[in-house]
């Protein structure tokens, strides 16, 4: 029974508290907000949760060794004790009862709340925690984990009303001024484009109008840049307050050309402080007793996408160690980052919003050598070094480390660098603290689009999302207790599950319909800071080998490829109204059906076997996904309490394909229909 007095001492906003002493780099902590979460529903054995929402005050010092590294820190105002000051909005869901929980920071991506949207299965509305629908399905809720967010980079867009981004004001290194690069693509012609990265800002030029800037345009990302004549474009003010500049041309923007838009801009932000601003929120909640509750079992961290290559980042510059030598987490899950993300977010003039895709910002540091965990030789360079050489704290401890990867992060995001050599020439094994997974046959996120457009294929419906639970109940468990989690599943050179885009090109089937892309994305060697940069030889990066039905081998077998329904791939193509028909979409694969029966097969030329043969009755086919579905708890890669929704999703896909007739070009099949 929930106490109503509690409740409603609770229930008032604008807390005033105290300021809790300083620790680490955090000066204070001031509660504006706390309430119950989802009106007290209780979640199962942990009960119920309270939201807390506050401000953390920070102070570095540029002096310190651990802030050396956060680029123009030394060129931000100071203090009158010599510091560098700033704060961030935070919020904070937890369990009511003083037992203490693990904590997962979960890095938010372009301002929004990440986690719950994918593993419990439903994104807060308005970026504010506070329904039980919000909750979701109550996942990360019921297995007890207290949820810490806030605010870390500044190129957030504005929003519709009522949101609530976690936006920070970082500080500024005022005086300094630089060119500024912004690549930007339309998908149909248009008079006025935004030039800012994905639902993000850019710095501005330092001069309204700037007459010397300059817009040019190219086919693919290696060809020779084209002048736009200044006199056929010109700036336009914000569609929104506070929103990315525009830039209209005469003639309109057309869909088959990457522009670039340059300009000197001024007055840089200390982007790495919010880097470091979470290093510092995380070791003040791992060493502090907060507002009646004890200190964590464990600190974790997780990042989906450009918040998992944040952490990769930290890790890369040593941010992942406090000032006073400690580890701010003891594990972290980097979900999709490709890569690994060990260039951007902390150098200046930085824009954390962008990243290469196989079209556009090639030219963007996102990822550079090195990329593995443990130690690998770069044969251009002659250096051998790992993204962990600075990660260690006094003691010589590193953080647990859990990497997943799609298929499609091998295609676009060049997910192989991170086990591999730069050369792709040779294998190289995760470090004993890291595990790495390969989510064989799935896209960058759960596919949801009923509609080709804009692209030519169907998307992938395989669920990575339930295997990703399991994960981020063994890495509290190997943080925690020491168990260890499932080995790693990832395509290698070793095996041949790994391959060259021309060999996978050679042996993916004839007659889906499908054609694979002529190239995956292959970051360039980025020599210098100047804009244009330097270009030097791209890094070689490899992708799944495919399998006489068109899925992925290696890596983790999603029950999806353990009892197909149909190809799933890591990529798929664009859309020729949509321009560069030769590139894939950034985030999304395809799926193609396997034919209902031989007759079908045999009319449409498909060479795989029909549904019928593979699985003769309904019951057959929901033998195989049980049995699959048990493998994978056996393996520890799916929890017991998500058995009956794989099952439930898999044939339900099933039905909706012998319903379907299979002329029709639709994408609705893919999901249940909706409710009205």
């Amino acid at each position: 029974m929930i106490n109503k007095r509690w409740l409603a001492l609770l229930a008032t906003t604008a807390v005033a508290v105290p300021s809790v002493p300083a620790r680490a780099a955090v000066e204070r902590i001031e509660v504006i907000e706390r309430t119950p979460f989802a009106a007290g529903m209780s979640f199962g054995d942990a009960g119920t949760y309270e939201k807390i929402r506050g401000v953390a005050y920070y102070a570095l010092d540029p002096r310190l060794r651990a802030n050396a590294v956060i680029a123009d820190l030394k060129h931000a105002p100071r203090d009158a004790r010599g510091r560098v000051v700033f704060s961030s909005e935070f919020i904070l869901l937890r369990p009511t009862g003083a037992q203490p929980s693990s904590l997962i920071y979960d890095v938010n991506n372009r301002g929004g709340i990440a986690i719950m949207g994918q593993v419990n299965g439903r994104s807060p509305v308005n970026n504010d925690p506070t329904t039980a629908a919000d909750a979701g399905d109550g996942f990360l809720m019921r297995h007890g984990f207290s949820l810490l967010f806030s605010a870390w980079t500044w190129d957030v867009a504005p929003q519709a009303p009522g949101a609530r981004p976690l936006v920070f004001a970082p500080p500024v290194a005022r005086g300094i001024k630089g060119k500024v690069q912004n690549e930007f693509t339309v998908n149909a012609p248009v008079d006025v484009a935004v030039y800012a990265g994905q639902r993000g800002l850019t710095y501005e030029p330092a001069k309204p109008d700037d007459p010397h800037a300059q817009l040019t345009g190219r086919a693919r990302p290696a060809d020779q840049r084209k002048v736009i004549p200044r006199s056929s474009w010109h700036f336009v003010a914000p569609e929104r307050k506070g929103g990315p500049g525009r830039v209209q041309l005469d003639g309109g923007f057309q869909p088959d050309t990457i522009y670039e838009l340059t300009y000197v801009a001024k007055d840089p932000y200390v982007t790495g402080a919010g880097l470091a601003g979470i290093r510092d929120l995380l070791a003040y909640f791992r060493d502090t007793p907060f507002a009646g509750a004890p200190v964590p079992k464990a600190v974790l961290m997780f990042g989906i996408s450009q918040s998992g290559r944040v952490i990769g980042r930290m890790l890369h510059d040593g941010l992942n160690v406090d000032e006073s030598g400690r580890l701010a987490f003891g594990g972290a899950y980097l979900q999709v980052p490709g890569a690994g993300g060990s260039a951007g977010f902390n150098s200046r003039f930085v824009q954390p919003t962008r990243h290469p895709s196989m079209m556009e910002e090639h030219e963007y540091p996102a990822d550079a050598f090195p990329f593995t965990t443990a130690p690998s030789r770069d044969p251009v360079s002659g250096k051998t070094a790992s993204t962990l050489d600075l990660a260690r704290d006094r003691q010589g401890n590193l953080p647990k480390l859990i990497y997943a990867n799609t298929s499609t992060e091998y295609w676009n995001r060049g997910a192989s660098l991170i086990t591999t050599t730069p050369d792709g020439a040779r294998d190289v094994a995760p470090a004993d603290n890291a595990r790495v997974y390969g989510f064989m046959g799935a896209q960058h996120y759960v596919g949801r689009s009923r509609v080709r457009a804009p692209f030519t294929a169907c998307v992938s419906t395989s669920n990575h999302y339930l295997p990703m639970r399991a994960l981020i109940v063994g890495l509290e468990q190997w943080v925690v207790d020491g168990k260890q989690p499932p080995a790693s599943a990832y395509p290698q050179l070793a095996d041949g599950s790994l391959t060259t885009v021309a060999d996978y090109r050679a042996i993916f089937p004839k007659g889906l319909g499908l054609t694979p892309p002529a190239q995956n994305l292959r970051e360039p060697r980025l020599i210098g800071n100047g804009v244009p940069v330097k270009r030097g030889d791209d890094f070689e990066t490899r992708v799944p080998t495919p399998d006489a039905d068109g899925n992925d081998r290696g890596g983790v077998r999603l029950v999806e490829l353990q009892a197909p329904l149909g190809t799933h791939t890591g990529w798929n193509l664009r859309a020729p109204e949509t321009g560069f028909a030769w590139a894939t979409s950034r985030f999304d694969g395809s799926f193609v059906p396997f034919a209902r029966t031989e007759v079908e097969r045999l009319a449409a030329g498909d060479p795989r076997p029909s549904l019928e043969v593979r699985y003769p009755t309904r019951d057959d086919f929901v033998a195989a996904v049980r049995t699959a579905a048990e493998r994978q708890v056996a393996a520890g890669l799916l929890l017991p309490e998500d058995v009956a929704r794989t099952l439930a999703d898999n044939v339900g896909l099933y039905d909706r394909i012998l319903a379907r007739d299979p002329a029709d070009q639709d994408c609705s099949y893919l999901y249940p229909r909706r409710a009205d």
